[in-house]
């Protein structure tokens, strides 16, 4: 059966445009349904084109909820919960709360979509404070979960220690992971490295019934050595936007590179192939957002630039969180006596 998955249509930075492109695109490559949360009058005709674009199928599985009020980036997220309550993020979430749609997902303001989310969802039973999880490319193929990463600036050991047991779930649940390596992002791998917050979260983690590794470094998220790096949204903001900006960098420079050396059309071609590759290896619009941990329901926060693509596989992630049935087994074993 397809899975029904909300949408915040009036999130991104040029809203709705990319929503309704991936939306669209979703529909027609995913098993889903997508229910776009906005106003009326604004997205309906800009369905009606983007159907149009796409081979002309009016009958794919896209529809419209009204909302009469959206959260724009600039909105002061405590303010904007309060005073819009029939913003396109609440009218959403309530549908996930009631059982109509299996997911959510939003490339709107963080801050307001998770102050949302704990407001209109509810924390899971055993969680003091909701996560951000991202999903980072490695050398081996396999995806390294960072947690958290932006949505608690200050946090203490037991928030740690909650971090862990749901990035384990997450990796195991979702990314298939059989027995995820958990490692605790620090300056060094030795017991006594780091700050006082790490050195006081070594010993949870060491008591907790999951594949811990101990200390693991920023070289660690890229080289294969964890699934998971649990760290405090402070440390885990400023290496996720650092990783952000060495994939730009990276992909610019090989660019410029492979024009300066390569002069045969079929250099050129094989080149172009392989830089392709490389780019989409690294492309953040190919890992679906970030994943919100600890609320009741999935929630998918994706990156404000977002396009067509990246909404598309935030919608595909959304799905495979839903299926995947991470909120209750995060319950089971912080609740496990």
């Amino acid at each position: 059966m397809p899975i029904d998955i909300v949408l915040d249509a009036m999130g991104s930075d040029k809203a709705p445009d990319p929503e309704i492109r991936g939306a669209v695109l979703a529909a027609r490559t995913l098993d889903v349904r997508v229910h776009l949360v906005g106003p009326e009058e604004i997205l309906r005709p800009k369905l009606r084109a983007a159907l149009k674009a796409y081979g002309g199928k009016t009958r794919l599985p896209v529809f419209i909820v009204q909302a009469s009020e959206w959260i724009s980036m600039d909105d002061k997220a405590a303010l904007a919960v309060r005073s819009k309550r029939d913003s396109s993020m609440r009218v959403g979430l309530k549908m996930v709360r009631e059982g109509r749609a299996a997911g959510f997902v939003t490339a709107g303001n963080t801050g307001a979509a998770m102050a949302t989310a704990k407001m209109v969802l509810g924390s899971l039973a055993g969680i003091d404070r909701p996560a951000l999880a991202t999903s980072l490319p490695t050398v081996t193929g396999h995806p390294c979960v960072l947690l958290d990463c932006g949505a608690n600036v200050d946090s203490d050991p037991e928030n740690l220690r909650q971090f862990a047991i749901m990035g384990h779930v997450y990796a195991k649940n979702v990314l298939r992971a059989a027995s995820p390596r958990v490692g605790l992002l620090s300056i060094g791998e030795e017991d006594g490295k780091g700050n006082s917050l790490t050195r006081d979260t070594l010993p949870l983690l060491r008591d907790l019934p999951i594949n811990f590794i101990g200390n693991v470094e920023g070289r660690d998220l890229f080289n294969g050595r964890c699934d998971v790096a649990v760290c405090d949204g402070f440390v885990g903001n400023v290496a996720l936007k650092t990783c952000e900006g060495t994939a730009k960098l990276l992909s610019v420079s090989l660019k410029e590179s492979l024009k300066a050396t390569v002069t045969s059309q079929v250099g050129a071609l094989l080149s172009r192939t392989a830089f392709m590759a490389f780019k989409k290896r690294l492309d953040y619009s190919e890992y679906g957002g970030a994943q919100l941990l600890g609320v009741r329901g999935p929630v998918i926060v994706g990156h404000g630039s977002s396009n067509e693509r990246a909404v598309m596989n935030c919608i595909r992630v959304a799905a495979d969180f839903a299926a995947a049935e991470v909120s209750s087994g995060i319950e089971a074993m912080l609740t496990k006596p």
